[in-house]
């Protein structure tokens, strides 16, 4: 399992929202190995009074937080996100020192879904990649 949330400023992110979700989505099915029918997006787009940022960002300043449960390894973890850094800049011009991102591991215990916890779950897909 892999919840990404993705902030920005809203007259920048809300024009690219199915864009990005894509370019997110195939550097995860990628690097991740994950089922290309999982894809959990959410879009926070900010009114630029709301997203605060050092000067030597622009408006396309974009936050990635990709939430999931433990058990990546450090190399596939880091082969995501130069995937993502590769591909935003690549498909939609959005230079690296505006993109940062987040992955927080969790035990699958933490997570919930489908009636039981993640713990509980019979996945189709591999965790341990």
């Amino acid at each position: 399992m892999a919840q990404v949330q993705i902030y920005g400023v809203d007259t920048q992110l809300n024009p690219i929202k199915q864009q990005l979700s894509d370019v997110i989505h195939c550097c995860i099915v990628e690097a991740l190995q994950f089922p290309a029918d999982k894809r959990f997006h959410r879009f926070f787009p900010m009114h630029k009074d709301n997203m605060m940022y050092p000067p030597n960002r622009s408006h396309a300043y974009t936050i990635i937080e990709i939430h999931m449960i433990e058990g990546r390894s450090k190399a596939t973890k880091k082969k995501l996100i130069a995937l993502l850094f590769e591909h935003i800049r690549k498909k939609l011009h959005i230079k690296s020192v505006d993109i940062e991102i987040i992955i927080h591991d969790a035990p699958a215990y933490q997570f919930g879904f489908r009636g039981m916890s993640g713990d509980e779950m019979l996945l189709d897909y591999k965790v341990e990649v």
